[in-house]
């Protein structure tokens, strides 16, 4: 990464660009974001920069994460507005209060009624346009607070659902009780609600055992940079 911001000249930075990013594991999206702020200012000796990040991933998610800088900043909400696509893995037959693995275990459900073809016949339920209840383990304000910060003080908030769109979802693999996915967004969709919902259909539960965004827009993670700190 700092080899690439190295290659970009101090006006194209200042004058806007966008920096195509495979974020790893375990770092958030501020995360990346102020690496690469400060690196620009310590490398293009610019005092003050604007540097943000078109749609937030997950710390325990990897992938693609555009970084705007400069003047470019004011496309975020268009490039966010861009379809996303997501692979990743289910776990059924449990849930965790995070709805991902950030959490431990806090029920286990039989998986024993679960087939192709049970899968099959729920799927078009998570199909078109979907009201979604998002995860109180999320960055979402209300009242002032982050929904996480709620969650990390035991405390039960009312969340409200929202509109989210999924034109595609489609079940790559099955290997019980792990399945793997492919999922094509719009803006504001939580694929951890997704899981959460999904095992309910099933009768059961189910959680998210790891995602990964491989594309938003035109944006390919192929042509990411690796996120190296």
């Amino acid at each position: 990464m700092e080899y690439l911001l190295n290659k970009i000249s101090r006006e194209e930075i200042i004058n806007g660009t966008i920096l195509i990013v495979d974020k790893p594991y375990s770092w958030s999206s501020f995360d990346v974001v102020k690496k690469i702020r400060n690196t620009i200012i310590l490398n293009h000796k610019i005092k003050k920069i604007k540097v943000g990040h078109a749609g937030t991933l997950d710390p325990l998610a990897t992938g693609l994460l555009l970084i705007c800088t400069g003047k470019m900043t004011k496309e975020i909400s268009k490039l966010q507005n861009q379809l996303k696509i997501y692979t990743g893995t289910f776990i059924l037959g449990s849930t965790t209060a995070s709805f991902d693995q950030e959490t431990e275990i806090d029920n286990y459900f039989s998986i024993n009624h679960i087939d192709k073809n049970l899968i099959n016949k729920v799927l078009p339920n998570f199909i078109g346009d979907l009201n979604q209840t998002p995860p109180i383990y999320s960055a979402i304000k209300k009242e002032g607070k982050r929904l996480y910060e709620f969650a990390r003080e035991g405390k039960k908030i009312e969340i409200k659902a929202r509109k989210v769109f999924v034109k595609k979802f489609e079940i790559t693999k099955i290997k019980l009780p792990e399945v793997n996915f492919l999922i094509e967004c719009g803006k504001g969709t939580y694929i951890r609600s997704i899981a959460n919902d999904f095992g309910k259909a099933l009768n059961s539960g189910a959680h998210l055992k790891n995602l990964r965004r491989i594309a938003s827009g035109k944006y390919l993670v192929e042509d990411a940079v690796k996120f190296i700190s």
